[in-house]
């Protein structure tokens, strides 16, 4: 680690400006229709959950919480070359067509407003400049925090609120033009990065490791068997887990699996993921503030050992606004020097100050004899 350079965290105010309305007008169609039934069904008003809040919760929890070291910068925008390299051109032709419009993308949901593909432009091209500048020797380290986020998104579709494949973008362009050969990719999103997965299928050049909840929970991908194929068989690693899921899980999986594994591939740069639905408050997992630190400290070993600290974090899910925000501040002020506290299970310092409470209320009195 280059405990001399800032942690660099960008922050782009043009990503807020994907912000789709269900009450709004949108492109009539066999899509629209679908979707206006999906949502008919429902018992309780649907909002849509990938909103500018997130990152406006996280900017404020940041300035009101400052960490030594971190700095902001503002993003860039993602040009149609660099997209290209995970995107095929008729889905950009069909992205971009879209431009100022109100649309649903799939029938998961996914949309997009009048400025959405410019802001997921700035999404990718910000995590090319989180990558750039570690690579770059500008930065220790850098968070790209960003929307809409990207890693369920694949060469041909929007899925899962995402546009264009971030991570994706940003990995290709440090092997393009930066340099790197190898890129290690982890994803501990609770949800699988199958479009992640998808355009690095038969690539072994980039590993990626996706830790995430098991199937069915959305995308119903990322399987124990799924590995990769042709030459890029083996370098695909998903650790599928159940609901529930804590600190201790996750991380003996990233110590047992994806620490040997990063030694076997030793990556020039690691790339990070980072969504934080498997915080308790987010309901898909039982994971805490702390043991997103943890996770941070690992990856930021890996990256000390084998790539000279080049680590770089794209933002993905998270939509509690407290843990969200609590959850980036554990990451960055990690990636400041602030060691983790130790792993404790969910309930036990209750316990142990209950024990102190109570200690004395159950010894027999011996009656003064």
């Amino acid at each position: 680690m280059t405990a001399a350079l800032p942690i660099i965290a960008f922050y782009d105010k043009r990503t807020l400006q994907h912000s789709p309305e269900i009450e709004q007008n949108f492109l009539p169609g066999r899509l629209e229709r679908r979707v206006k039934q999906i949502l008919a069904k429902l018992d309780y008003k649907w909002d849509y959950p990938e909103h500018p809040g997130r990152l406006t919760a996280i900017k404020e929890h940041l300035d009101s919480h400052l960490i030594p070291r971190v700095q902001f910068r503002t993003g860039a925008k993602a040009s149609r070359t660099q997209l290209a390299r995970v995107h095929t051109s008729r889905y950009l032709d069909t992205i971009f067509d879209l431009g100022g419009k109100m649309a649903w993308l799939d029938e998961d949901t996914t949309a997009i407003s009048p400025k959405s593909v410019e802001a997921a432009k700035v999404a990718a091209g910000t995590a090319i400049a989180a990558v750039e500048s570690v690579l770059r020797g500008e930065a220790a380290s850098a968070f790209a925090i960003v929307r809409p986020p990207g890693h369920h998104a694949e060469p041909t579709r929007a899925r899962g609120f995402c546009l264009f494949n971030n991570v994706a973008v940003a990995a290709t362009h440090a092997q393009s033009k930066l340099g790197c050969d190898r890129v290690l990719i982890v994803d501990w999103d609770a949800h699988h990065g199958n479009g992640t997965q998808e355009i690095f299928w038969a690539d072994p050049s980039v590993l990626f490791f996706d830790v995430h909840r098991a199937a069915p929970f959305y995308p119903g991908s990322g399987d124990l068997e799924e590995t990769g194929a042709g030459l890029g068989e083996g370098y695909t690693v998903n650790v599928p887990l159940p609901a529930g899921t804590g600190d201790r899980a996750i991380v003996k999986a990233f110590e047992e699996i994806l620490v040997p594994a990063a030694k076997a591939f030793h990556p020039d740069l690691v790339l990070v993921s980072a969504g934080f639905d498997w915080h308790r408050n987010d309901l898909a997992g039982n994971v805490t503030d702390n043991g997103f630190a943890m996770l941070t400290a690992i990856v930021q070993q890996v990256a000390d050992q084998h790539c000279s600290g080049r680590l770089a974090f794209v933002l993905e899910g998270g939509y509690d606004m407290d843990s969200l925000s609590e959850g980036v501040h554990a990451v960055l002020r990690t990636l400041a020097g602030q060691a983790p506290a130790p792993l404790i299970e969910c309930g036990i310092p209750e316990v142990e100050e209950a024990i102190e409470f109570h200690q004395d209320a159950f010894l027999e009195d011996d009656g003064g004899e």
